[in-house]
């Protein structure tokens, strides 16, 4: 009996909100909605540690609208609460320090997830390919990061990692915020693997890059490894090799400017050798030998 209450409650809810306009006028309408909305909250807080793994709940993911706080577990509702001030702060350096590796094309906050008409799953992270259409995105994420702070119900995140698992997800990492900092390491078929402050983690052929655990949490060391990754991203290995760079391009320069001011003509095989050079020992010995060479064309001898 109860059963059945609580699926035509939710069935109510989900459908009476979006077409309060028609069904709805005035202060009535809106006292309606809040006690069906109450009433699901009510019942879920009291048994939210059933998923039922083993049976077919009655919602499709067409069903929920966006905004609404709810995903599905084989067709099971899931009241799905704000997250508070500390993991929203996590997500943001995490997020950060994902979405600048070079390998990476898209990460997403709460992104819904179909991998089946009867399952929306929406990670606090989602790194991979996300579509600009409107409306939830077909299958899973290869990557999803869960951040797991006071009052997490454990049953319902272990319910979560195994239905991204078993859709395909490839990784689920699950930052712990609550004790000792530490990130744990979920794959399907392998056992649990704990990672702690000081060490990376790696997911191969979705992060180019291995990414320090604090980098999931830290917002200072989530900024060194994003500008290590926006780096990359634009051809240099680290901050040195721009330096490099930028040394290399004032040396060339320095060399030309000492034979014009010694006026003498820098024929063109010479200059393509210096525009080339990108050894900086080199470029310096070629600067000293500017200043007393009696031709350019000693450079090169």
């Amino acid at each position: 009996m109860h059963s059945r209450i609580l699926r035509a409650a939710v069935r109510a809810s989900l459908y009476l909100r979006g077409r309060t306009s028609q069904l709805f006028f005035g202060l009535e309408g809106c006292l309606f909605l809040v006690w069906w909305d109450c009433l699901l909250c009510y019942r879920f807080r009291v048994k939210r540690t059933s998923l039922f793994p083993s049976s077919q709940g009655p919602f499709r993911a067409d069903q929920i609208r966006s905004g609404d706080p709810y995903e599905l577990s084989h067709g099971h509702a899931i009241l799905c609460l704000p997250t508070g001030g500390r993991g929203a702060k996590a997500m943001s350096a995490g997020a950060k320090a994902l979405a600048s590796d070079p390998a990476v094309q898209d990460v997403g906050f709460d992104i819904g997830f179909t991998p089946a008409p009867d399952m929306l799953r929406a990670p606090d992270l989602a790194v991979g390919i996300i579509s600009d259409e409107p409306g939830w995105v077909a299958g899973t994420p290869p990557l999803a990061v869960e951040y797991a702070d006071t009052g997490q119900d454990e049953s319902k995140l272990a319910g979560k990692i195994r239905d991204l698992l078993e859709a395909g997800t490839r990784f689920v990492w699950v930052v712990r915020l609550t004790g000792p900092r530490r990130v744990e390491v979920h794959q399907a078929g392998k056992p649990v693997r704990v990672a702690h402050p000081g060490t990376e983690l790696e997911a191969p052929g979705i992060l180019a890059n291995p990414i320090p655990v604090e980098a999931l949490y830290d917002a200072k060391v989530s900024d060194e490894v994003s500008f290590r990754n926006l780096l990359q991203r634009h051809g240099y290995a680290s901050l040195d090799a721009v330096r490099a760079e930028g040394e290399a391009a004032g040396l060339r320069e320095a060399i030309l400017d000492v034979f014009a001011a010694r006026d003498l003509t820098v024929g063109e095989d010479v200059q393509a050798l210096i525009a080339g050079c990108q050894d900086l020992a080199l470029l310096r010995r070629w600067h000293r030998q500017a200043i007393i060479a009696a031709s350019p064309a000693d450079l090169t001898r």
